[in-house]
């Protein structure tokens, strides 16, 4: 190992030391840096810039030595057996360890000591100033009394050598008398100097510590101003939002609704009408976004021809009824009623899961060795988790179904179109109070969802990758239509969010029509990883697309900002045909609901200050599509589950060895064995990697062997370029449910 560059007395200490890392590869070179309080290390010097391999926070950590050469760190369940190239390097890092041990412990209780109110602390810090300035008062006398004894030394040195210089020696011998001499007297200059020097220092520091304390002071002051501004701010934005909600006689009017003509960036109302007065304040407020407008405009004078719209060809608002009540903007209940009056389920379903257990831990301990690292290669413990596996949430994409059977009806393709958007938007709803992270599935795991004869539909969720991560879905409906698609979740830890980025195409195809929609899924980012309170936001724009029609609509998810006065969670998003002729607005918000308006009539207007057209969309009164169904009693300790959630990992009869109702670890965690569960998550974890070792270590036998390897092939789904997007997909291909009434798995894979 290389000696380190820096001194054991510095606030950074490099260098190399030798890791232990398994019984197979023994101790490795690794590249340590210890700063701060924590030592780091890395495979190669070149790889701090972007990867950091592992961390240990020394102030709660204990330090041993074996042997001459050995270091021994632990850290709760974490322990690192270091060895250096000697035992005077071994030595080196022990002191730098300990020193920065010891001055972390400092940090860290100071930084306890210091979570008092504002004006405690502000008098704390005058005590602080002036006991430092007492100090430096007293060190200065100490150095005032050494210069007199310097000064008093120096004096009598110097008469003794002058005495020396009279007395009658050779030449060489004064010489170097006198040389002495002059020294003497260099040295006593120079210690005059620093004393003034020191004195210089001293009252510039009690001056500029007054001015210091001022600006510090008058900074804590506008910071408790901004605080109380933003407070206010906040206040009047939610009762100016109660107050526009709440007042009579607003849904009446027609609603005009600009958008930027812009590619990608599609802009609209939330779909609400509201005082003129109060939108022209609003938008006043916001320089350079779209102006909405309300227009009170008869709507015979805005009557169409030539139209498909089923009930809706002339855009007339008593003929804006496309479906019987389905954009009725009616209350939950009602709504319930309409859309789900023929599809109550025959079965009785369970109503609720045992409570989720409150156990502590700390998040810290664990995260902050898993930044910039691919979330599911992290290993983490089920107290993060919710006792659903990522099949199973894909799956739950399938809660409002009934928007595609409405969507079957539809003899307008871009009616149609209104119907998708509003189901790729529901797919997000359940998301937004769920922040533990699902099971990862093993490769090979399945789930299945039979509601063929409830609801007309049956699904099939097979893993199909483990790295990266990929599964793949299909779902029949006999209410004629058929959706798929093949999902690979990538994800990025970054300190304080977490970023989740679905990656694939949903492809959904109706059956009489031949109407074949493609469209990809948003971002999603957990916030407040870290400290604070968990929250989920969504973000990014969706473009859905008729590959039959070639109709689009575009929308855009706008991610949550707290001086933003939009709504927050905001969905908006026009529907246009092949010639790029807008039809619809879509509006709502992607946890509450979605909205349809027709527009009957569309100008340009005034042009941004970045340049860009606007367009103005006049619509007839909004129409509700979709409305998010109530969350269950108690959902707050059940994790927040929907109604469909809680049926998701319900035990039944019949289905696959693979399937994720029967992986244990997931099972004992909903039961709330917590520790049980993890023990057997570790077990499940450890049996794949060694199944894929074995296939390792069989794809390197057949290469030597000049054979070819196809590696891990899915057992329902079969990898084929998608016709449309030109992609490889996994696609079904058949056989699982006929294997399941025949009740025969022998070809299922033995994963649990």
């Amino acid at each position: 190992a290389g000696g380190p560059p820096a001194a054991p007395g510095s606030d950074t200490y490099k260098g190399w030391l030798f890791k232990w890392t398994n019984y197979l590869k023994g101790y490795q070179r690794r590249w340590f840096v210890l700063s701060n309080g924590l030592l780091s290390y890395y495979r190669t010097q070149a790889e701090m810039a972007h990867t950091c391999r592992g961390t240990i926070n020394l102030s709660t950590a204990h330090i041993d030595t074996e042997d001459s050469c050995n270091i021994v760190l632990s850290n709760g369940g974490r322990t690192y057996h270091l060895k250096a190239n000697s035992e005077v390097e071994r030595q080196r890092w022990v002191t730098a360890l300990e020193l920065a041990k010891a001055k972390a412990i400092r940090m860290r209780n100071n930084q306890s000591d210091d979570s008092g109110d504002e004006e405690p602390a502000s008098q704390s810090d005058k005590s602080e100033l002036h006991g430092t300035l007492k100090t430096l008062s007293s060190k200065l006398e100490d150095l005032s009394t050494c210069n007199d004894l310097i000064a008093k030394h120096g004096a009598a040195l110097q008469r003794s050598l002058s005495e020396l210089e009279s007395l009658r020696v050779p030449a060489e011998s004064g010489e170097k008398i006198k040389a002495v001499n002059e020294r003497a007297t260099l040295f006593r200059i120079t210690s005059n100097a620093m004393i003034n020097a020191c004195r210089d220092f001293l009252d510039l520091a009690e001056t500029h510590s007054r001015k210091w304390q001022r600006v510090l002071q008058y900074e804590r002051e506008q910071r408790i101003r901004l605080e109380e501004t933003i407070e206010q701010l906040a206040k009047q934005h939610n009762s100016l939002e109660r107050a526009c909600r709440g007042a009579p006689g607003l849904s009446s009017a027609s609603t005009g609704i600009t958008s930027t003509a812009k590619a990608g960036s599609v802009q609209s109302a939330k779909g609400e009408a509201s005082d003129e007065d109060e939108e022209t304040e609003y938008f006043d407020a916001m320089e350079d976004a779209p102006a909405f407008i309300t227009v009170t405009a008869d709507p015979k004078h805005h009557r169409r021809s030539g139209s498909n719209l089923s009930g809706a060809s002339e855009g007339h608002p008593e003929d804006w009824n496309l479906e019987d009540s389905v954009f009725e903007s009616s209350n939950q209940s009602s709504y319930n009623e309409s859309t789900c009056k023929d599809l109550l389920p025959k079965k009785r379903r369970r109503t609720r899961i045992p409570d989720k257990p409150n156990y502590s831990l700390n998040l810290w301990s664990i995260m902050k060795n898993c930044i910039g690292k691919e979330l599911s290669k992290i290993p983490m413990p089920v107290n993060f988790n919710e006792p659903l596996s990522m099949l199973q949430r894909l799956t739950e994409d399938l809660e409002y179904h009934e928007l595609l059977d409405k969507a079957v009806k539809c003899e307008s393709s871009t009616e149609q179109m209104c119907f998708v958007a509003a189901f790729s938007v529901s797919s997000y709803s359940t998301t937004v109070h769920r922040t533990a992270k699902p099971f990862n599935p093993l490769l090979g795991e399945t789930y299945e969802l039979d509601r063929l004869e409830e609801f007309g539909f049956r699904s099939l969720c097979e893993q199909v990758s483990h790295h990266p991560p990929a599964a793949a879905h299909h779902v029949y409906s006999k209410r004629g239509w058929t959706l798929w698609q093949e999902i690979t979740i990538a994800s990025k830890f970054r300190g304080k969010y977490l970023s989740i980025m679905p990656l694939g195409a949903i492809h959904l195809e109706f059956h009489s029509s031949g109407n074949h929609y493609v469209w990809r899924k948003v971002t999603s980012t957990v916030h407040n990883i870290i400290v604070g309170k968990l929250w989920i936001d969504q973000s990014g724009e969706i473009e859905i697309v008729n590959h039959k029609s070639k109709d689009k609509c575009q929308l855009k998810f706008t991610p949550y900002s707290y001086f933003s006065r939009d709504v927050p969670r905001k969905v908006t998003g026009v529907v246009s045909d092949a010639d790029g002729k807008a039809h619809y607005v879509m509006s709502g918000t992607w946890d509450e609901k979605m909205e349809c308006s027709k527009i009957v009539q569309s100008s340009h207007g005034s042009t941004s200050t970045e340049g860009r057209q606007k367009t103005v969309y006049q619509t007839l009164s909004p129409k509700v599509l979709w409305k998010k169904y109530p969350l269950p009693e108690n959902a707050e300790n059940m994790y927040f589950f929907s109604n469909l959630a809680l049926t998701l990992n319900e035990p039944e009869e019949r289905v696959a060895p693979t399937d994720s109702r029967l992986r244990p670890d997931q099972r004992l965690m909903e039961s709330g064995r917590w520790d049980e569960a993890n023990v057997e998550k570790q077990r499940l974890e450890e049996k794949q990697r060694a199944v894929r070792r074995r296939r390792e270590a069989e794809a390197v036998e057949a290469l030597e062997e000049g054979k070819d390897y196809e590696g891990y092939v899915p057992l329902w789904f079969e990898r084929k370029v998608d016709a449309v997007t030109g992609e490889l997909i996994c696609v079904y291909k058949g056989g699982y449910w006929e294997t399941k009434d025949k009740q025969d798995w022998s070809v299922c894979p033995d994963i649990f």
